[in-house]
């Protein structure tokens, strides 16, 4: 059974950093491409940033020099640390793993940066 537990969210002043976690299990995680979406109210879900199976790592435009995703196949979590926060990052995000035949989510931690 597929299970993420997610974790690391709140709520931040602009400026400050949050570290998300997500750990996950009942799947052969070093095999998919890890990924954070995020989705504030009334828009779309968008892609944050993506850690492929090889080692890759791809961001969003708007979190480029800011946000940092990484993995650790050993514990089955992928991270997303997130520096300088601004009040448009804040959203619902959402931990994803995929590989050719399958994906899945996570229930989502909120962040919100406010003053």
């Amino acid at each position: 059974q597929v299970q993420f537990v997610e974790s690391g969210g709140g709520l931040v002043q602009p400026g400050g950093s949050l570290r998300l976690s997500c750990v996950a299990s009942g799947f052969t995680f070093s095999t998919y491409t890890m990924s954070w979406y995020r989705q504030a109210p009334g828009k779309e879900r968008e892609l944050v940033a993506a850690s492929t199976s090889a080692g890759g790592t791809n961001y969003a435009n708007s979190v480029k020099g800011r946000f940092t995703i990484s993995r650790d196949n050993a514990k089955n979590t992928v991270y997303l640390q997130m520096n300088s926060l601004k009040p448009e990052d804040t959203a619902m995000y959402y931990c994803n793993a995929r590989s050719t035949w399958y994906a899945y989510w996570g229930q989502g931690t909120q962040v919100t940066v406010s003053s």
